[in-house]
């Protein structure tokens, strides 16, 4: 079973895949049944699974079901970069659900199952009534992106991918990479965002904005 977080509009799944505990996301259109995938990340029986689960909510969670009311099983699949954990059930979940990819413009050449459509900073999914605002968080990867998903009343919910985590942003190969992703999650993350703002991160447990705020100048002196 999945854990489950109810938001007046969106019902959010997760399941942890593979050994590296990748966090996989499913976002669920209470009005329309409608789905998002966020990061088919591995294990595509598992997805599979996390899918049929989400078929079977009640008419009250999900408008009927979704599949009944003509909803497709999942409608897009949102990659948060390109690193080969995120997305090894990629092309088998895709291919088996016809999902519309989307991926940071930066990233797509480095996914092996091409990108449909390409994402750039503040570009917004809008599918049915799951609406997600694309931003970019450069270092971490060139085209890493983050969704957020804005909530009447908050809080706001944010996907991080491995650009943020409980404790610091994620790994970077220079100086310079970590300078910009850290730059960017300081601009366009803590000065944007509330800290109630939910923090799910690629892997392992989510976080909050205001849990991590206090963190941000020891983060930057110790260079990780």
């Amino acid at each position: 079973m999945s854990e489950r977080i109810d938001t007046p509009d969106v019902i959010i799944r997760r399941i942890s895949v593979s050994d590296m505990d990748n966090n996989v996301y499913l976002l669920t259109a209470r009005a329309t049944g409608v789905r998002v995938l966020i990061d088919a990340a591995d294990d595509p029986e598992a997805i599979a699974a996390l899918l049929q689960e989400s078929l079977h909510e009640s008419a009250s969670d999900a408008g009927g079901g979704g599949e009944a009311d003509g909803a497709p099983a999942l409608h897009a699949i949102c990659t948060t970069h390109s690193h080969w954990d995120h997305v090894r059930a990629l092309p088998q979940v895709a291919a088996t659900t016809g999902a519309t990819t989307m991926a940071g413009a930066d990233d797509a050449g480095d996914i092996e199952h091409p990108t449909r459509r390409p994402l750039h900073h503040g570009d917004v999914v809008e599918v049915g009534r799951v609406c997600l605002e694309a931003i970019h968080l450069r270092g971490h990867t060139p085209g890493s992106i983050a969704f957020l998903l804005r909530t009447p009343d908050g809080p706001d919910h944010l996907f991080s991918g491995d650009s943020l985590f409980p404790g610091g942003v994620g790994k970077t190969n220079s100086p310079a990479d970590f300078r910009s992703l850290l730059d960017d999650v300081e601009e366009r993350l803590f000065d944007a965002l509330p800290d109630d703002t939910v923090v799910h991160p690629g892997h392992g447990a989510a976080t909050t904005i205001g849990a991590e705020r206090p963190h941000l100048a020891e983060w930057r002196e110790r260079g990780w």
